[in-house]
């Protein structure tokens, strides 16, 4: 308990160490939008992937390439899009850009551990062997590579895995 003023507070520990409020009024409360207002996201979605269809970056050739060094392509895409990420973040620390619902942006620095290799190496050894990573599966989908499915509801049980292993996995 935590007492502020005329106010107390019922505080828990969480997963990792910190505190939080188990106070009602204290707790966010979260938006219900009507379906209308997620059109926009769909829009996106629906833009994102017919770029990366007309990109070719669905391409399961254009991965094959890729991962035998044999076209510039895929890394080319990749490059840009880790730059564009790059000045992005530098760009909105640099000017303080706020959220959209006014809260300071955080970028925490992350730790490397063994970890990113071992996931590292597992993830491409899973985009090499089924040509698809998580993104680009809805595009695969909405092409009509039904068969894509398969691999989606793998990273969906790979997922769920990870999970139920992730406090005895190396991180």
């Amino acid at each position: 308990m935590k007492t502020i003023g005329n106010k107390t507070t019922k505080l828990s520990q969480g997963d990792n160490g910190d505190v939080r409020s188990l106070d009602r009024e204290s707790q966010p409360t979260l938006k219900v939008h009507s379906p209308l207002h997620y059109i926009r996201y769909i829009l996106a979605g629906i833009f994102f992937g017919i770029l990366l269809v007309k990109g070719e970056v669905i391409s399961w050739f254009r991965i094959q390439e890729m991962f035998r060094f044999q076209s510039f392509h895929m890394y080319g895409v990749i490059g840009s899009a880790v730059l564009t990420g790059a000045i992005s973040i530098l760009l909105l620390k640099k000017f303080h850009v706020k959220a959209l619902n006014g809260e300071s942006m955080v970028f925490p620095v992350k730790e490397f551990s063994k970890g990113n290799i071992y996931g590292g190496l597992l993830f491409g050894f899973g985009w090499a062997m089924t040509g698809a990573c998580p993104g680009p599966l809805y595009a695969q989908i909405g092409t009509g590579a039904v068969v894509v499915i398969f691999t989606l509801l793998s990273a969906i049980a790979g997922t769920w895995v990870y999970g139920l292993l992730q406090k005895k996995l190396p991180h």
